[in-house]
């Protein structure tokens, strides 16, 4: 067999592993377009995330309707990461636009009546205060509220809806956890 029998052979395959690729590659960007996979890096949502917890963001959850009390939403804070750029930070929705939220005796009340949270690590909440929720934010905790740096500090405060990413649906890893959120 000649070397130009073999090229010959060989050359329409390259053709077919370029639209190989090439439809992978689509397929790929329109999977990333809707979700995100994100690693747990922080306590702040133990006992139900840790840290090293890989977990799955839908990207387009709030496109066409607004975050739920409960959801967990990840979302770009004003604090800077290591490479200085906006943290993305990992929280519970509390408080809805136009709610009153009050945290008194370790326990959260919204619109005055008490909220009730069965996810919480240490089962209280820490601090004091009373802050009213403006249009077009929402107030979020950590569930691990004793080390949470969240909407009860003026680093973090209220979280234009502008500045999610998406919501928390899913856990992958680890395997032995797996959970829809």
């Amino acid at each position: 067999m000649s070397k130009k029998e073999i090229v010959n052979e060989n050359t329409p395959m390259l053709p077919a592993l370029l639209k190989d690729l090439v439809v992978a590659m689509v397929i790929a960007g329109a999977v990333l377009y809707f979700i995100r996979p994100t690693i747990v890096k922080q306590t702040s949502m133990q006992s139900t995330m840790n840290p090293n917890d890989y977990l799955i963001m839908y990207r387009q959850a709030y496109r066409s309707k607004a975050p739920e009390r409960g959801d967990i939403i990840i979302f770009k804070s004003e604090l800077p990461d290591e490479e200085g750029k906006d943290k993305l930070l990992i929280k519970r929705v509390i408080g809805l636009p136009g709610d009153e939220i009050q945290i008194k005796n370790q326990k959260v009340y919204i619109n005055g009546k008490k909220y009730k949270e069965n996810y919480l690590k240490d089962g209280y909440t820490t601090g004091e205060g009373t802050w009213n929720v403006p249009e077009g934010h929402y107030f979020v905790m950590g569930d691990n509220r004793v080390v949470s740096v969240d909407s009860r500090y003026t680093e973090v405060g209220y979280v234009d809806k502008d500045r999610i990413q998406g919501k928390a649906v899913l856990r992958l890893f680890p395997f032995n956890k797996i959970k829809t959120f």
